[in-house]
């Protein structure tokens, strides 16, 4: 049985903005400003040209090897099994907790009208009733993927649909309802913060955390029709429709507030409610009925959200193991062509999450596992433009140098921001995945690991960990905010250089092109390339 390409324009990119847009979006706007004032409408544009450097890379990539779980199998042609291995082993075990997280939020937006589902009120501790409901929405969540990719696409259309209407319904009204320019001088500036403040917003304020779920689009790219087109547009228009998103939330928010409410400072706002900051507005506004299509928003945003990266997770299940991490069972197909032992296996993954940790550990451990994936695209296309100088490229990156440079400084901040206490989690994590992979290495006929081609991966772990470690993100703060962007970008563009340096020789990449090209063979429902 084969994987059917059967992903369109419109399909694949709303499975890339199902990933961006979960329920944050009621929440960033009040983060965003309290860190940036009304700048933090500066803060949205300058996270989405960042997060576009990244996408763009990626772009190149899946537009030319368009593989299932991209980013576990994008490393295997530019450096070799470790790799790709580590890659995907940090985004395995980060995307079966997004799914636990998306379904957690929605309960927690039901609970006021569902007090069984916690052990208490405000607990934040799932009941046995609450375990056993999550556990059955991921069992759903698997069937509809299972299904097949057409029925699995249509699903999360349709609700990707609602995501960005429901918004724009939003903005409109609150737009039209209240829409105070005083407060976008409030404090005395545009910005009261300053620089400092946009940068404060980027980081910690969950404007560049908001935008890292066009990944989908790139574990997917393997099931796309005419995949050269449709990866790079659906990555690009991914990044565009989630900062209207964005964008106009975080504008209506600013207009629509009292300007009575900013007068002891951006820094010291706070407003509440069960919909969150958005919702405490509507409701400040007496638009009752907003209120309610937020709370459908806050039950609709984590469901495709949850869809999403179970169908997801399943294609880097499916790559890790075709490239020899996971039993050989788990690169099987059904007779949709789905990797369905890979959702099984994920579904017992992502279920003991929400019985083994707490939310606030789960959320920590999610982004700690995703973060460093994203610093492949930017290494691994200037490395196959040197191994594959030949080879068709539907989308290629113009100046690719120096945006995948700068997309790798991006990528390596984004790791930095996510704080030392995430790092320190990453490190468990990538510690775990050693031993794993040590265990695979030790198989009989175990092709011999690439640790050459991996030599510049321990020096760049080791260096966001101490930076992270003496930084202003959870820090001891020996480097200060702003010298320690600095301090990061030096040691990334330093980093990079190596990477690229460390790529497969010649002789290597073909072989596993060769290999690749025979799974196309036995497993991909798609012309030769």
């Amino acid at each position: 049985m084969r994987m059917h390409r059967s992903i369109g324009l419109v399909g694949l990119t709303f499975v890339a903005v199902s990933g961006i847009i979960g329920s944050g979006w009621m929440f960033a706007p009040l983060l965003a400003v309290q860190h940036a004032g009304p700048a933090a409408m500066v803060a949205w544009v300058v996270g989405g040209i960042a997060m576009f450097f990244i996408a763009i890379t990626f772009a190149e990539i899946s537009a030319m090897l368009p593989v299932p779980g991209g980013i576990a199998r994008v490393p295997q042609f530019s450096h070799g099994n470790v790799v790709a291995l580590t890659m995907g082993w940090t985004a395995w075990v980060g995307y079966n907790t997004a799914a636990p997280i998306e379904v957690e939020a929605m309960l927690r937006y039901l609970d006021p009208q569902s007090g069984w589902l916690f052990t208490a009120p405000g607990s934040g501790t799932l009941s046995w009733g609450g375990i056993a409901l999550s556990g059955g929405l991921l069992v759903l969540f698997t069937i509809i993927n299972a299904v097949g990719v057409k029925f699995f696409t249509y699903a999360n259309t349709t609700v990707t649909w609602l995501k960005i209407g429901i918004p724009i319904v939003i903005v409109v009204t609150l737009i039209a309802s209240r829409f105070e320019t005083s407060n976008f001088t409030a404090g005395g500036s545009f910005a009261p913060f300053g620089l400092q403040g946009v940068l404060a917003a980027i980081s910690s304020g969950g404007v560049i955390f908001s935008y890292i779920g066009f990944r989908h689009a790139v574990d997917m790219a393997g099931e796309a029709r005419n995949p050269g087109f449709t990866v790079p547009m659906a990555l690009m228009l991914s990044i565009l429709i989630c900062f209207g998103v964005y964008g106009g939330i975080q504008l209506a928010f600013i207009g629509a507030l009292e300007p009575g409410a900013v007068a002891a400072g951006w820094s010291h706002l706070a407003l509440s409610g069960d919909t969150g900051p958005v919702g405490a507005v509507a409701s400040a506004l007496g638009i009752l009925w907003l209120v309610s299509l937020l709370n459908a928003g806050a039950v609709i945003g984590p469901f495709g959200g949850a869809l999403v990266a179970v169908g997801s997770n399943a294609r880097i299940a499916y790559a890790l193991a075709e490239d020899g991490l996971f039993p050989r069972i788990i690169g099987t197909l059904s007779r949709q062509g789905v990797p369905l032992a890979g959702m099984i296996l994920n579904l017992f993954a992502s279920t003991l999450v929400f019985v083994a940790l707490p939310f606030d550990e789960v959320v920590q451990l999610n982004s700690s596992a995703i973060v460093l994936s994203f610093v492949v695209g930017p290494i691994a296309v200037v490395a196959l433009r040197a191994l594959m100088p030949e080879r068709r490229r539907p989308f290629r990156l113009p100046a690719v140098h120096l945006v995948a440079a700068t997309a790798f400084v991006i990528s390596t901040l984004v790791v930095y921001w996510s704080g030392w206490d995430t790092i320190v989690r990453l490190g468990l994590c990538l510690g775990v995945g050693a031993i794993v992979l040590g265990i695979v290495a030790l198989r009989p006929n175990r092709p011999p690991l690439d640790l050459a081609e991996a030599a510049w991966l321990i020096p760049y772990l080791l260096g966001i960990g101490v930076i992270s470690y003496l930084g202003a993100f959870g820090g001891t703060g020996a480097i200060a905010f702003g010298w320690d962007i600095l301090v990061i970008a030096v040691f990334a563009v330093a980093i990079f250089a190596v990477a690229v340096r460390c790529r497969l020789s010649p002789e290597k990449a073909d072989a596993y092109l060769t290999e690749e090209h025979r799974l196309e063979l036995d497993n991909l429902d798609r012309p030769a390339v």
